[in-house]
């Protein structure tokens, strides 16, 4: 039997000291002193990790993005000279759709490696814009072997990246004759991506590259980012290349098993041209998430490319248009398209823009998708907090060019770990042990808006947006 797929989180603490929800408020020179435990060392969730002796030490590091606010700690301090308030700096973190609770959460996987776990509960909205109108079906729950985490069940994650025939023709011996093209195999639904802004430094583009490798996975690169320091690693990258320079690059780089061309007209033939160049080369080709997507991914079905990479916008939003549908609606879209003119099964879509979440893999699949990107979220786990300082050339105010490529790395790994291990409770949950299977399946899954149509249409009609 082959051995399960595991990836290996290590604690990797933080550089610098990150904001969390709560600050912490102690009038210190009210403190006795004399506790026999101080009540930051019953933290239950260890907020104040190497806090203790916090007489001593004034600068104190603490994993505030940790805190449960169950606030015990409040309420058991003997001289009440402890209390909790909200940061204001936390107010300022991410935007509407990466939210100041998403960069935490995001954080504290990175740091760990484990799956995070809220004591209070969530107390947010059950429905919202893009994927949180969306939930999955959890009717399998109740079935104890439903448990991929820690091994009693074979969860497989995998998905091909490679071009599938059409169909399978034997001769009178029944022996295949249909000639099979290549596989290639990734142990996730999800690829890296270099993100589009940022500090993106030689080390830190090296962090998501040795990450990218010790998963197994793959990533999508800028060709003009491509050094020598990232040559060791190029079975794991997918340059995106552009009509012009696509077949000089593949002949000075033969060790790249995959390649991404920018989406122009015509593009047919330049495929054709890579196959002669290279016949086990993998072509994916990159298309802007827009109106006519459709239409151009059946072209480039046909065209013969193995997989199709569409673009959104970092809200996961459709582009060029004053009313954009979210990432969601444009995959159903997409694969019930190919669905209705017979080829995709054949054909692998893979989504960026707005995987903010590891639910979002899931749902991301349920609607039609192969597989997703992570771009962002890279950013995010070496602690970036989004503040786009750098796109006005000012200085990053975590470092992110001093980073460190072994616990950038590390970091990544142990959010894509984390990341994986909620995939799998997800699965399980659904009663799903297969990635693939999952693809389309939207009778695992409920939506907000035909929910309401169906319960509250015939009373009140159709919603005015």
């Amino acid at each position: 039997m082959p051995k399960k797929y595991h990836i290996a989180s290590k604690t990797a603490p933080p550089r610098e000291n990150p904001i969390g929800k709560y600050a912490t408020v102690e009038f210190r020179e009210n403190c006795a002193g004399s506790c026999r435990e101080c009540v930051k060392k019953k933290c239950v969730s260890r907020v104040f990790e190497e806090n203790y002796q916090h007489v001593i030490f004034m600068e104190e590091p603490e994993y505030r993005y940790t805190c449960q606010s169950c606030f015990r700690c409040v309420q058991e301090c003997t001289n009440a000279i402890f209390s909790r308030v909200i940061d204001p700096a936390y107010r300022t973190l991410g935007d509407d759709y990466w939210r100041a609770d998403i960069l935490n959460r995001t954080w504290y996987q990175a740091h760990t490696g484990n799956v995070p776990v809220s004591g209070s509960g969530y107390r947010g909205p059950f429905s919202g814009h893009g994927f949180d109108s969306m939930w999955t079906d959890m009717s399998e729950i109740i079935r104890p072997t439903r448990d991929g985490i820690h091994g009693r069940e074979y969860i497989n994650t995998c998905i091909e990246l490679s071009r599938r025939p059409e169909r399978l023709e034997f001769d009178e011996n029944m022996n295949l004759v249909t000639d099979v093209p290549p596989l290639l195999e990734i142990p996730l639904p999800a690829l890296m991506q270099q993100p589009d802004f940022g500090v993106l430094s030689p080390d830190v583009l090296l962090s998501m590259v040795r990450a990218t490798h010790e998963l197994g996975t793959m990533m999508f690169i800028q060709a003009e980012d491509f050094t020598e320091a990232l040559k060791p690693f190029a079975k794991h990258l997918i340059p995106c290349l552009t009509q012009e320079n696509a077949i000089e690059f593949i002949k000075n780089n033969p060790a790249f098993r995959m390649i991404e061309l920018a989406y122009t007209p015509g593009i047919e033939d330049l495929i054709k041209q890579l196959r002669d160049v290279n016949s086990a080369l993998f072509i994916a080709v990159g298309i802007p998430l827009r109106k006519n997507a459709s239409l151009i991914a059946l072209e480039m079905t046909h065209a013969g490319a193995d997989t199709l990479h569409f673009y959104a916008d970092h809200h996961g939003n459709e582009l060029n248009t004053a009313k954009p549908r979210f990432l969601k609606e444009m995959i159903r879209e997409i694969h019930l398209f190919l669905v209705e003119k017979h080829v995709r099964h054949i054909i692998n879509l893979v989504f960026s823009g707005g995987i903010a979440m590891p639910e979002h893999w899931a749902k991301a699949i349920i609607c039609g998708a192969d597989g997703v990107t992570v771009d962002d979220a890279l950013l995010i786990a070496m602690e970036c907090n989004l503040c786009h300082r750098c796109q006005e050339n000012l200085p990053c105010p975590v470092k992110l060019e001093t980073v460190n490529p072994d616990w950038g790395s590390q970091r990544i790994i142990n959010l894509m770990g984390a990341w994986r291990n909620q995939l799998l409770e997800v699965m399980g949950a659904m009663g799903i042990c297969e990635a693939r299977r999952l693809r389309g399946e939207v009778g695992r899954s409920l939506w907000f808006e035909d929910l309401e149509r169906e319960s509250f249409g015939p009373i009140f009609g159709e919603r005015k947006v």
